[in-house]
């Protein structure tokens, strides 16, 4: 299946160990940058009480929700320690800065 790409500006827009709210057609998406410059996209809404992680703190390749703190992975978007939840993952691509999600990923895991 093609990957409709739909620009979300640049990756300078989002600080190091940061986070910015993208609102699509499927509901908002974190979109996280992380010390080493990697991006990940997951659904913004934690899996315990639904607190919104792209206002949370930004660590290795995870995010602690502001709410409760839980832990969630942005690789896998599965919540970290005894916690149990999961968000979807949203495919990103980064092109010399340029970042594109892949809005067909959140439809499939919607359907």
């Amino acid at each position: 299946m093609d990957m409709n790409w739909i620009s979300i500006g640049d990756i300078s827009d989002i600080p190091l160990r940061g986070a910015r709210c993208v609102k699509t057609p499927q509901g908002k998406v974190a979109v996280f940058r992380t010390a080493e410059n990697e991006v990940f996209a997951i659904e913004d809404h934690c899996p315990h009480k639904g607190g919104p992680l792209s206002q949370g703190i930004v660590h290795a390749k995870a995010v602690t929700c502001p709410l409760h703190n839980w832990v969630i992975s942005l690789e896998t978007g599965k919540a970290l320690g005894a916690d149990e939840g999961e968000v979807r993952t949203i495919a990103v691509r980064n092109e010399n800065g340029a970042l594109y999600i892949a809005l067909e990923s959140l439809m499939m895991a919607a359907e």
